[in-house]
């Protein structure tokens, strides 16, 4: 029996027409990124029943139930630059133990190491654009598809940011199970941003106003990075407001919408309740798939 999907209280009336209908020039692919899914559930199901060998005293096998282990959490959590993602991909990463993969991060990785993608991703990031598909969806995809990933699940960090992302992800048959988004208002974002500094020997990140360094040694050697000015995030949130439409459009049906106004503490209370009622509903419906196929 395959795992149903959740139902994502929404915190917003704001609604899109689902685009997996029929009708849908995407409904082929968003059908078969479900059945993959559900294929990878029933056969983590199945590990959860083994059998004893026949002993001499018996021609049969007998049943063993081992505690069903439901399949792991595949999120997304997107929002505008400066909306809390960071912080509430730690706190999710240390509850829920998925692995936490930003496109940023990796982007990064290829800038600070030189490479031929770094440098052509750089002129896009440093004028508030997005950087080519080509770059990033096979750099995701390679991430996702690692061992950690696979058996712990895995937190998809700021990433697909337009439609042609998103697109290029339901191909390769990727899609969550939630896709959360942050809503802040643009004051708070400028403000968060232009604040915000970076320790190169620890790689905290510190905010002048709301987390400001220890002592003075460590403010001296802090660092802004190259994008965080208030020109270039006021570019950054032209961008993401031009895509995140179409990419709401894509995930209508699993969105999660969270007030990043709020507190991190009220934030991650939400989040929290959205992803422990999805593994519930799913260990319910695994011991329920054992109970019946041990009854046949």
């Amino acid at each position: 029996m395959a795992a149903a999907k959740p139902s994502p209280i929404l915190a917003s009336p704001r609604s899109h027409k689902p685009t997996t209908s029929l009708s849908s020039p995407h409904s082929f692919v968003a059908s078969n990124a479900s059945l993959w899914h559900e294929h990878k559930h029933l056969k983590r199901i199945s590990v959860g029943l083994k059998w004893n060998a026949p002993s001499k005293s018996t021609s049969r096998a007998s049943p063993v139930v081992a505690e069903a282990k439901p399949a792991p959490l595949r999120i997304m959590i997107s929002g505008a630059p400066a909306s809390g993602k960071g912080t509430q991909c730690e706190l999710i990463k240390k509850k829920f133990g998925l692995v936490h993969i930003s496109a940023g991060d990796l982007l990064r990785a290829e800038i600070a190491a030189g490479t031929d993608n770094g440098k052509r991703a750089k002129e896009y990031m440093e004028k508030g654009k997005l950087v080519p598909d080509e770059i990033v969806v096979l750099m995701v995809k390679e991430r996702l598809m690692q061992p950690d990933a696979e058996e712990n699940g895995w937190l998809l960090d700021g990433y697909p940011r337009s439609l042609s992302q998103t697109m290029a992800l339901e191909d390769l048959g990727i899609r969550p199970d939630l896709f959360i988004l942050l809503e802040v208002s643009d004051e708070i974002l400028i403000e968060r941003v232009v604040g915000r500094r970076l320790d190169p020997v620890t790689g905290r990140i510190y905010h002048l106003k709301y987390s400001p360094p220890e002592n003075e040694e460590i403010a001296s050697r802090l660092t802004q990075r190259f994008d965080d000015t208030e020109e270039k995030v006021r570019l950054r949130l032209q961008t993401h407001y031009q895509n995140v439409d179409s990419v709401l459009s894509i995930y209508d049906d699993i969105i999660y919408k969270v007030n990043g106004n709020a507190r991190k503490e009220d934030v991650f209370a939400e989040i929290d309740k959205a992803l422990s009622s999805i593994l519930e509903k799913r260990e319910k419906m695994d011991s329920a798939s054992i109970a019946a196929g041990l009854a046949h």
